[in-house]
């Protein structure tokens, strides 16, 4: 299939086997992400991987790696990220790279970076897994980005190794990862002292880095590995599951791919080219959950709640990114709703056990990509459908949710109805770190409570459009035309007008460092990437090593 019609799509399937660009080594609770970049391993033509720099595909890797040390190596408690070259540690995104991409790579791009960074985080706050970071040469830009989304910063005290963020000085854009938010929210740096070095190019090495709260500490070349690895053994000895842990595979992804139509496990992707939809078919599990936890774990990535996250997080990514132009995704299940439930009642009752925690976090991970997709979001609860607990958090995820009100005429299936869950109170937060009912009804808490009441009870039509947990509830005269209708104007609007609609509406509630860089990553870096001072013909990212200085339009907007 053909990225937007035209390119080669992307594949977010991979494995340490096949990675170009890192190494991943695991000695006992200690686990090593060595950056290697192999230069001529690039997505696309018309640039090379200089320096440690990265394009989409090398953060694809650190994905996979990521997500594999949750799964599959529980006794880490501690990971160290470096670079197996000499004196540079990364230098960012690739400047060519960003050049010859699209609008909509680069913002795509920026987007799965992030939700790499959040991963991390993820890691360190749930998983126990902390991330300690050795800079053993430069770290610029989106290199400095990903030391920020560590916990701990060591950087080499040798007159050379530096950390910076040039973005504004060299490109006229801003670091498209999280590194302004980061540098002030999480590090806490001094905001006067931030605004220095986000606009020198050369950085800040030294005491002065340790002084700033840059990095937490600075030693000598020859002592850099030993300070690194007595902060991760120190950091694996509070987190992990402990020596005995045995994680389970994350066997390869089945997918089939055709050209309105893609197949994996538990879920089918339709394309409706016409109406520029893709219809999620979500098929709820076939078979009673296993006893227990052990049991849960004998069954490894084939467990119905793992193998579907693990399918619907590819399919967002492959969507996203391939298929730009597919502007509205409805979901839709089909399944019996008592063994959603049942599936649900094991996650809750064995919270405690490593895997199951690690299944609830990825489902909590998967929704959030669902949330921040530059998409509209329709969910179409109909006869035999299955929206119970986590399949109904794509309801409540939902711009719009139509619930069939009573039977199609000649149906012999059950009337439509929707099932809550503990999965709805707390599990799954959003990036707002409210649950999605919470931010449903953000003035209205008391409902919540009283959603609790209706916990494990089939709510039918009448009684979803009654406690506000539906948008609206056609009948069978009705039902066809409003849901047409419905994406017939999704379709009808600005791309652009309802990317910025639906996510200004999507997240009310508290402002988190992950709201915050994700609002302004799609308001400012977003607009910034469009600007002539940085992409017209005299425009900083364009004149990028031509030896030429940038023509700005000094007008401030």
């Amino acid at each position: 299939m053909a990225a937007n019609g035209s390119e080669p799509a992307v594949d977010f399937r991979t494995a340490p086997e096949r990675y170009n660009h890192w190494t991943l080594t695991v000695d006992g609770p200690v686990a090593t992400l060595a950056m290697d970049v192999r230069e001529d391993a690039t997505l696309k033509p018309g640039y090379r991987l200089k320096l440690n720099s990265y394009d989409l595909g090398v953060d694809i890797e650190l994905y996979d790696a990521v997500q594999r040390l949750r799964f599959e190596h529980p006794e880490v408690g501690a990971v160290v990220v470096t670079s197996a070259k000499d004196r540079v540690f990364c230098s960012g995104a690739n400047i060519n790279m960003l050049g010859v991409s699209s609008h909509a790579h680069k913002v795509n791009f920026c987007k799965f970076t992030n939700e790499t960074r959040n991963s991390i985080e993820d890691a360190t706050e749930f998983s126990g897994q902390g991330y300690v970071c050795a800079i053993n040469g430069t770290a610029a830009g989106g290199g400095y980005e990903l030391a920020l989304a560590c916990d701990q910063i060591v950087l080499a005290d040798d007159g050379s190794s530096a950390v910076s963020l040039p973005e504004l000085p060299l490109l006229a854009v801003l670091p498209g990862t999280g590194g302004l938010t980061r540098l002030v929210d999480k590090r806490k740096v001094r905001r006067d002292r931030a605004d220095f070095f986000c606009t020198v190019s050369e950085g800040v090495r030294g005491k002065r880095a340790v002084d700033w709260r840059l990095v937490d500490e600075v030693v000598p070349r020859s002592k850099l590995d030993e300070a690194v690895r007595n902060r991760a053994l120190k950091l694996a000895a509070k987190g992990g599951c402990g020596a005995g842990a045995k994680g389970i595979a994350l066997t390869p992804l089945q997918r089939t791919v055709e050209a309105d139509r893609i197949v994996y496990p538990h879920l089918v992707i339709e394309i409706d080219r016409a109406l520029r939809a893709a219809h999620f078919r979500i098929q709820g599990p076939d078979a009673p959950p296993p006893a227990d936890a052990a049991a849960i774990q004998a069954q490894g990535d084939a467990f119905w709640a793992l193998a579907l996250c693990r399918a619907l997080d590819d399919a967002i990514l492959h969507l996203r990114l391939n298929e730009g132009e597919i502007g509205t995704w409805v979901f839709h299940t089909t399944g019996d709703a008592d063994l959603v439930a049942a599936y649900d009642a094991l996650l809750l009752a064995h919270a405690d056990h490593w895997l199951v925690r690690e299944i609830t976090l990825y489902w909590k991970r998967t929704l959030k990509r669902v949330d921040v997709s530059s998409r509209s979001l329709i969910t179409l609860v109909e006869q035999g459908s299955c929206f119970t607990g986590t399949l109904f958090e794509l309801v409540l995820a939902a711009d719009r949710a139509f619930m069939l009100d009573g039977t199609l005429e000649g149906s012999n299936l059950a009337e439509a109805t929707v099932r809550l869950t503990g999965m709805n109170f707390g599990p799954l937060p959003m990036g707002n770190g409210l649950s999605r009912l919470q931010s449903r009804f953000l003035a209205e808490p008391d409902t919540v409570e009283a959603l609790k009441g209706e916990t494990g009870r089939d709510l039918d039509a009448a009684a979803a459009d009654r406690l506000g947990l539906v948008t609206f509830t056609p009948d069978d005269i009705d039902w066809e035309d409003e849901v047409r209708l419905a994406i017939e104007e999704r379709a009808s609007f600005s791309p652009d007008g309802l990317t910025g609609m639906e996510a200004n509406l999507r997240f009310a509630g508290p402002e988190t460092m992950e709201t915050k860089i994700f609002a302004r990553l799609t308001a400012w870096q977003n607009w910034i990437f469009q600007r002539p001072n940085a992409v017209g013909p005299e425009g900083a990212l364009q004149l990028y090593g031509s030896g030429r200085k940038a023509q700005y339009d000094k007008g401030r907007v």
